[in-house]
């Protein structure tokens, strides 16, 4: 009886010394599965929204930041400053910059962060009047002068030997 029980104690002792040689080589740092990879450098951007007629701040405001190329955006609110800071956005990407406010044009452009830190001072404007076709702009009058100038092209590089059609054919008059 007692050498039994010292088989069965030397069995158990022969099993612990294997698992705990087996899980020793397996937290062996230089043969991991995975290498650890560190985050890219991020830039600090601060935002500053104010009126464009009196330079006051807008609380409240939503400025969204999204990363062009990435699904989804980050969205914060400025404070009663006018600023909203953010400090997660990788150096070398570029950044489509939005800014919603209540009873303003919405702004919207896009930027290249190449610093580590940023500063951007956007001044939103009340709605102007709303756009219609059926008005005459001044926006568009470059394209009309270029348009009319190039009917006015047209008809002085019309051929001149030949006759024009209104020529050749007298206006139908009754015969007097």
């Amino acid at each position: 009886m007692l050498s039994r029980r010292h088989l069965w104690f030397l069995t158990i002792l022969v099993a612990l010394f294997t698992i705990s040689g087996i899980s020793l080589s397996a937290q062996d740092s230089s043969h991991r599965g995975r290498k650890y990879k560190p985050p890219p450098p991020t830039s600090k951007i601060e935002v500053t929204v104010l009126r464009d007629d009196d330079s006051k701040p807008i609380e409240n405001a939503s400025v969204i930041f999204q990363l062009i190329g990435d699904k989804g955006n980050m969205e914060l609110k400025t404070n009663e400053d006018g600023k909203s800071v953010i400090d997660v956005l990788p150096i070398g990407a570029t950044m489509r910059l939005q800014i919603l406010a209540k009873g303003y044009q919405t702004y919207g452009e896009d930027y290249k962060i190449d610093k580590e830190q940023m500063t951007f001072g956007i001044r939103l404007k009340r709605p102007g009047e709303q756009y219609s076709i059926y008005r005459n702009h001044d926006q568009g009058g470059d394209a009309q002068k270029k348009d009319k100038g190039s009917d006015s092209d047209s008809k002085k590089d019309a051929p001149t030997d030949k006759p024009n059609a209104s020529s050749s054919n007298p206006p139908s008059q009754p015969p007097q």
